[in-house]
Formats: C-alpha cells, sequence, structure tokens
C-alpha cells in the first residue's frame, strides 16, 4: 500500500533534493571548467575561443601516448592479477577446516590495521628485483585485505550442498571455484574490480618511488610533472607547454580522467549489491 506523504516530508525532501542538487553542481563545476579550459587558447578568466590545439599537441608526442599506454598496461594488467589472486585467497580461507586458517585470517587482519612502512617497502622491491619495472607499480598492492575479507564471507555463504554436489559429479577445486563459485560472485567481482583499476590507474607515488626510467612513467606521473612541477614540456619536439597555456595542463587531465569515466556507468550498478553482498550473510 502506497503512504501517501505528508505536508512535512514533502518539504523535507524538496530541501533534500535542493540541497544534494548543489552540492552535486558545486563538485561538478570544477571538472566542467577543466574540460572547457582543455579546448581554450585563453590561460586567464573564464576559457574562451575554442580550438584543439592542446589534444592534438599532447597526442603527437611520444611521451603522453607512452606514458597512457602503460598506465592502460598496468591497469589491464594489475586488475585482472588482483582480481584472480584475491579470488584464490578467499575462496581457500572460507573453507572452515583449512589447516591455520585463523592464524592466516589474523595476518590479513593485522595488515588492515599495521603497515610495514616506506623504507621496509623500499627493500622488499628491491629485494624481489622490482626496481625500474612495472611489476613494482602491480605486486606490492596485489590483494587488499579489506575487499578479501569482504569475498571470503560471500563464498563461505554459498551453500555447501551446491559444492558437495558438484564435487561428487567429478569436479575438482578449481572447476568448483571457476563454474560454481566465481558466477555466483559477479556483482562483487565487478565492484573490487573496478575499485582495483581506479587504485592503479591513479596511482603516482610508486611510481615516483620505484620507476627510474621516464619511459616507464605512467600517466598520473607525467601529470604531475606537467602540473605540479610545471618542467616545461612532455618532452618530444622540444616544445613547451607553456607555449600552449593552461590547456595542455587542461587537456591531459581530462584524457587521464576519462577511462575510469567512461567504464564507471556500466559497473555502477553492481556497486551496492556487491559490496554488501559479502559484508551481510544471509
Amino acid at each position: 500500500m502506497q503512504h501517501n506523504q505528508t505536508f512535512g516530508e514533502k518539504i523535507f525532501d524538496a530541501i533534500n533534493y535542493i540541497f544534494l542538487g548543489f552540492v552535486g553542481l558545486i563538485t561538478f563545476l570544477p571538472f566542467v571548467y577543466v574540460v572547457i579550459a582543455s579546448f581554450s587558447a585563453d590561460s586567464g578568466g573564464w576559457p574562451t575561443d575554442f580550438n584543439i590545439d592542446a589534444y592534438r599537441y599532447i597526442f603527437s608526442t611520444q611521451t603522453f601516448v607512452r606514458s597512457l599506454g602503460v598506465s592502460i598496461y598496468i591497469t589491464l594488467l594489475g586488475t585482472a592479477l588482483s582480481l584472480f589472486t584475491t579470488a584464490l585467497m578467499a575462496y581457500s580461507l572460507s573453507y572452515k577446516q583449512l589447516p591455520g586458517r585463523s592464524k592466516i585470517m589474523l595476518l590479513v587482519l593485522f595488515t588492515m590495521l599495521f603497515q610495514g612502512g616506506l623504507i621496509p617497502t623500499y627493500f622488499v622491491v628491491k629485494e624481489l628485483n622490482m626496481i625500474d619495472s612495472l611489476w613494482a607499480l602491480m605486486i606490492p598492492s596485489l590483494i587488499s585485505a579489506f575487499y578479501l575479507i569482504i569475498l571470503r564471507d560471500f563464498f563461505s555463504s554459498v551453500p555447501t550442498e551446491l559444492i558437495e554436489s558438484a564435487k561428487m559429479d567429478g569436479a575438482h577445486e578449481i572447476v568448483v571455484l571457476l563454474r560454481i563459485v566465481l558466477p555466483l560472485s559477479l556483482p562483487s567481482l565487478a565492484a573490487f574490480g573496478l575499485f582495483y583499476a581506479v587504485g592503479i590507474w591513479n596511482q603516482y607515488f610508486n611510481a615516483i618511488m620505484f620507476i627510474n626510467t621516464p619511459d616507464k612513467w605512467p600517466v598520473q606521473v607525467l601529470l604531475r610533472q606537467i602540473v605540479v612541477l610545471a618542467s616545461g614540456g612532455l618532452g618530444d619536439g622540444g616544445e613547451s607547454v607553456a607555449f600552449y597555456g593552461e590547456s595542455v595542463k587542461m587537456a591531459v587531465i581530462v584524457v587521464s580522467t576519462i577511462p575510469i569515466m567512461i567504464v564507471y556507468p556500466f559497473l555502477q550498478k553492481h556497486f551496492a549489491k556487491g559490496a554488501l553482498m559479502g559484508s551481510v550473510k544471509g
């Protein structure tokens, strides 16, 4: 039976809509300004004089195209590896009869509260011979303890009768995981996959710390060089960023943001269901 709102409830909803709309507008306007500025030749005031010189310039330089390729590569490969290893570990820890399960979970929980720190992390990466390697941008943050725990809780909620039935038909653990458990957890995998992808795509501190060769810089490091350090150019052709004013900086920001914005709408519907699926057991 439909509930008829009172006058007070209608006023409350209207105030909420107005307030949230105002907040949304405030957060959206800076991005609109960046997009407009990237198509403008003016560097002061509100941008005008539409042109695409900035985009033509950044895509004509090997440095930016190479950095964009590095970011795409580590994001795709790193996300796939993170989902694969997280799912394998979560599935193993979902078995209550696993020897040492409680101790392993204690170690996982410990990493959520305490971390080794910057210097120990650097030495670990160095001892693994990953300095100046793209693996240093994927392996150190391969598994998120938070996502692992949620996924493990969901795997634990899968009916044991379903798994036992598959095993009676001769299915091994890998077959059970790939054909039964993972298809049931696609919303969680989609949500966590996007979270992993955003984290890898946006990282720049690890790249600054572990990558010594500029040719291996991801696009976020190049963006930092242009916007923060104002180093004077993208590295090719001797032209400087200052020659094009602020438009090149804005264009790099837009291009580095677009890939995630394209993927986000397709996975948005899985967020709430995927994140809550393992946190609330029915």
